[in-house]
């Protein structure tokens, strides 16, 4: 098949050289142990994984990457027991963060920098690789110039969520970090392919973002904290931009993506979104405000 039929698309930016990146905060390593299923490989992959509380999901997420040769947990700050869990699993090499949390960006080009082989495969803590995933990737020619994107099925209370701008859903996660890596940015990070190819594989991650009110109300503070503070004094806002553009993300996800026929799920995700783009531009109003207050000596 000609590289041409298989490869999706090109983006318009440009990666930061993998070996520019340099780290501004520290990690404590205690190396598990390596797969030795993977060590013949001829391309042997490592996964990268940042965990904070994340010991629901963890085990069932790191049970499906056995197959690679290794997995980097970088854990940023846990108080339950997710770091027990990452430690009974004999490919893991686990890292914690040490001081602030500088953004999504740069703590996910922090794993792929402590990764030991240079493809990489990008997962979440609640994110887990079906078996059919793990066997495309396998037999897949690997090839630098390719970025890989997998689809995803999103969960809400045990149900395959396709509505609410949930479904259809697909991310850019298998690279080699020679050619490129994730973009800096605080929140909605992705890895850059700008003069790279994205190559659409067949089967999903399955995603469960959330698992109780707490989850979304919990997600609601930090990415809004987040949003405010990348774009304070970049972007525009007020009260009544972030009521009409709360309103707009409900309407949208609740009838125009079909969130209305998915029940008490659509109704509680569609709320959600539209509470978040809400507080998310108010904490950015208030964040432009303190900018432009004057220091009084």
């Amino acid at each position: 098949m000609p590289l041409s039929a298989i490869l999706e698309s090109k983006n318009d930016f440009s990666p930061p050289a993998p070996a520019a990146f340099s780290a501004a905060f520290t990690v404590v390593s205690h190396t598990i142990g390596r797969n030795p299923s993977r060590a013949a490989k001829p391309v042997p992959i490592s996964a990268t994984i940042l965990t904070k509380n994340s010991a629901d999901h963890l085990a069932e997420a790191l049970s499906a990457l056995q197959w690679c040769d290794e997995v980097v947990v970088l854990d940023t700050g846990s108080t339950d027991r997710t770091r027990a869990v990452a430690q009974q699993f004999a490919n893991v090499q686990l890292y914690e963060l040490e001081g602030p949390f500088p953004g999504f960006g740069r703590v996910r080009q922090q794993a792929v920098a402590l990764a030991r082989n240079d493809w990489i495969l990008s997962v979440d803590s609640d994110e887990v690789v079906s078996p059919e995933l793990a066997a495309e990737i396998d037999a897949l020619p690997l090839d630098a110039r390719i970025v890989y994107a997998m689809p995803f099925h999103n969960y809400f209370n045990g149900r395959h969520i396709t509505s609410c701008g949930w479904h259809p859903e697909r991310h850019e996660r298998l690279f080699n970090r020679r050619t490129t890596n994730f973009c800096g940015s605080e929140l909605h990070e992705r890895v850059q392919a700008a003069n790279l190819f994205v190559r659409r594989l067949t089967h999903p991650i399955r995603h469960y973002s959330y698992g109780s009110m707490d989850d979304f109300l919990h997600k609601m503070r930090v990415y809004s904290r987040l949003f405010a503070e990348q774009h304070a004094g970049r972007k525009a806002s007020g009260p009544g931009l972030a009521l009409a553009r709360g309103s707009w993300t409900f309407f949208k996800s609740y009838f125009l993506q079909r969130g209305c026929l998915d029940g008490a799920e659509g109704l509680i995700i569609s709320s959600y979104k539209a509470q978040l783009v809400f507080w998310k531009y108010l904490r950015l109003d208030e964040a432009n405000r303190r900018r432009s207050w004057p220091c009084w000596s």
